[in-house]
Formats: C-alpha cells, structure tokens, sequence
C-alpha cells in the first residue's frame, strides 16, 4: 500500500471513530470566517402612469425598466445578429446590458467608418502638431490622410499628391517650407496628481513640405516607412474637424453624446435613427439598416429612458424602472416620428397613394368611396374599412392588422385583387418594392399625419 493510500485509510478510520462518539457534531459548512456580503438596497420605485394614452400604457407594460428596454428592443433593432451590427463588430457595442449603459454619456463618432459620416456636434479637440527643431507653437490638428504613392522627386508636392497629408488649423509657426526631421503628435493628459501634462505619444521622421498658407503639410511616405505610418495612424490621432468641413465641432460648445443624458433630442443614436438633429441633417444612413424600424411606442420608451439619466451620467445603472408618469414626452408620444421630417402622410404617402391609387381612388366619384387625394384622406385611412369593419384600413403601428396594407401587399387574406389594379390589362399591378418599403415603415412608426 503506498503512502496516500494509508493516509486516506487512517484519516477515514479516524473519521468514523469520531463519529461514534455520541457528543461529536461534525460542521462540514464552516468556512471559518465571517463574510463580508453586500447590503442589498431596494430597488427604486417611481408612481406609474395612470393615464389613457394607449402609446403610453403600451411603453409602460413593455418596457418596464432600462433592462427591458435593452432586451427587447435595443437588441432587437440594433444588435441581434452575432458579428454584425453593433454587436462587437461596430462602435458602440451594443449586444449587453452593460454596453449599453456604457453609451450613456460615451463619445460618438469615435469609429465613424468614413470621415464623409461624421456630424459636426461628435467632433472633439484635436491632438496637436509641432515641428521638431523648429521651435513655436503647437497647432491643433485639423483632419490627416495618407495618399498612397511614391514620393515625387524635387520640390513638387501639391495638395492631392502621395504622402502624409496633415491639415491644421492655423498656420505652423516660422516662413520655411521644407523640413528633413520629426514632426510630433502632442496630447494632453491629467496624470495620477491631477496635473495637466503634455504627451508627445507619436512621431514620423521625413521629408516634410509645408504648403500654401502653412496650413497643409506633406511627409514623403517611402516604401520602408509604411509600416511605421501605419503604427502612426493606429494611435488614434484624434482630428479637431474629422468631417473636413471647416468647422471644429467641439468649439462650438454643444458636443453630444451617444446618448446624452437628460437630452433624448440631443443623443447620436436617437438622431441617427431620425435622420436629423433639431433641425439639422445627420451624415450617414438612418439605422437600423437591416432590421425592424422602431415604433413610437419604442421610441417613448428610449425618449423617456435617456430623459431621466441625470447630467453627467456615464454607464449608470438601468436596471431601475423608467418614469413614465413624469416624462414630458408623453403628451404627445405620436410626434416622436421615427422617419423624421420626410415619411408623413401629408409630405410622402399621400403623394405616392395619389400617384399609384389616386386613378381610382380619387376624383368625383372614387371607387368604393375612398378618396385617397382628398384633405380628410387621413382621417378616413384610420378609420374602419368598408369590406371588412373589424380591420381599420390602417393601423398605426400594427401593419398585418390594416386592411389596406394587405391589398397593397397581397398576403392573401384579403378577397379581391392585389392593389392598384393594372387599369389597362385588368389584374394587379403590385407597387415597386421600395415604395412598400416606405409605406410599411410608415405604418410601424405610427403612421404618422
């Protein structure tokens, strides 16, 4: 018998010796010390909303808390797919609960894609540049660009040709105009004692000509320096007016956050999902670019979320419950238009319904009534169908369930031909694709007047 073996037999034999003793009581559960546990505190309560508002009873039941609210839309609308979307692939990451309080208060455009996608509002300071060996000022760092090619002999840069391309935005200081040398990325930062420190973090060595009103820079990019510009650019310059434009966005004193808090209005990705900002068109297309639009329910819900974060809230805890009863928006949660300013039915769909139906479905004497020109058309599209009262002829949100999307879509459950009818052949003559695009999107954000 080897020696484990015996040591198991002895303490065995020991243990059951022990156990025949009438006043042993083994506590095989003591650990021996006494644990420090988090005092649990109660979840925060907040009176509910007793109207009648059924877009609001609707957010309320639906979306509970800021976890619900995640779960079931956010996830649905923004991250579902594992790999695509904004879920690890894209900024901001969206696929957890955690990442998505996380875009409370983050900075926006950090990985725009493309420089033509950035809004002017998510632009912040630049990183700033400096000559070495030069002496002056440092100058903030307007865009930067890397234009493949091999550097042209002589003095003959111009301000499209290869090399690195760096646009300030103000004129380095001194009246050279070639410099063989470093140029230097410089950056703020507050160390451990609260000081504010200047970083050089970067440089490039070469070749460097300084352009007409010193404001663009050109480095010679040779073959055997690729690699290190490429190290360069991956330090994430950071470019004062990334979108090119002329305007340094965080000088304007009105920089967002993705989501801002206490400022639905003012949040980059409620204003990507719109299309426009307080008036004023955001670069990029509306997301979500493959999946279900949001509705006006979801978006009372996400409006009334990011209104109560307080200021300054940076991935706060949202597994509280939203406050519905006190949220402004719910006075009239049907104008959070989810398609903006351009899919209503006064400024888009009527037009397409007079373009496509209004042969038949206009004039003195509209078939079955319904006149789809008129001025009252948008009430009488809410109201109930003639052929079939249990369905309205539209239901806000609820495409399936409006009896006129079902003829112009034709899923079959409705008698009759598909609508518009072909006026000179007879049958069908189904609307383009795109068109049923927009008019469902339409309906599923409320199909609003």
């Amino acid at each position: 018998m080897n020696r484990n073996a015996l040591l198991t037999l002895l303490t065995s034999a020991a243990l059951l010796a022990a156990c025949d003793d009438p006043g042993f009581a083994p506590d095989f559960g003591s650990i021996g010390f006494a644990p420090e546990r988090p005092t649990l505190t109660s979840p925060i309560e907040v009176a509910p909303y007793t109207g009648n508002d059924p877009i609001v009873l609707d957010a309320q039941t639906r979306y509970a808390t800021g976890l619900d609210l995640h779960r079931k839309f956010v996830m649905r609308t923004c991250g579902p797919n594992n790999g695509v979307c904004h879920n690890q692939k894209e900024y901001p990451n969206l696929h957890t609960a955690g990442a998505f309080a996380a875009a409370i208060g983050a900075p926006c455009n950090v990985q725009p894609g493309s420089w033509q996608a950035v809004f002017d509002r998510c632009e912040r300071p630049g990183d700033r540049f400096r000559m070495k060996d030069r002496g002056g000022a440092d100058v903030q760092i307007a865009w930067i660009e890397h234009i493949v090619g091999a550097p042209p002999s002589g003095d003959t840069r111009t301000m499209d040709g290869p090399g690195l391309h760096v646009r300030l935005q103000s004129p380095l200081p001194g009246d050279y105009r070639s410099h063989w040398g470093a140029g230097l990325f410089l950056r703020n930062f507050v160390n451990a004692a609260g000081e504010i420190q200047e970083l050089s973090f970067a440089n490039f060595n070469g070749r460097w000509t300084v352009l007409g009103d010193r404001t663009h820079l050109v480095a010679d990019v040779n073959d055997w320096q690729v690699d290190a510009l490429q190290s360069l650019l991956q330090t994430g310059i950071v470019q004062g007016d990334m979108n090119r434009n002329g305007v340094f966005g965080a000088q304007l004193g009105n920089t967002i956050a993705m989501l801002t808090p206490g400022k639905p209005e003012e949040s980059y990705l409620i204003a990507r999902m719109r299309g426009h900002m307080q008036g004023v068109e955001v670069p990029g297309s509306r997301m979500p670019l493959a999946n279900q639009p949001p509705n006006v329910t979801d978006l009372l819900a996400l409006f009334c979320f990011v209104e109560q974060q307080p200021a300054g809230a940076v991935a706060p805890d949202i597994s509280g419950p939203i406050d519905y009863a006190n949220c402004s928006y719910i006075s009239d949660p049907r104008a959070l238009d989810i398609l903006g300013d351009g899919a209503t039915w006064t400024s888009r769909i009527q037009p397409l319904m007079a373009s496509y139906c209004g042969g038949c479905h206009g004039g003195a004497s509209p078939a079955d009534g319904l006149d789809l020109t008129s001025d009252s058309a948008y009430a009488r599209v809410l109201g109930a169908s003639a052929q079939r009262p249990e369905l309205k002829l539209i239901e806000p949100g609820v495409p399936e369930q409006s009896y006129l999307w079902r003829k112009l879509s034709g899923d079959g459950t409705i008698a009759g031909v598909r609508m518009p009818i072909d006026a000179l052949g007879g049958g069908s003559n189904s609307l383009p694709p795109d068109v049923l695009s927009e008019i469902e999107n339409w309906i599923l954000a409320g199909a609003l007047q």
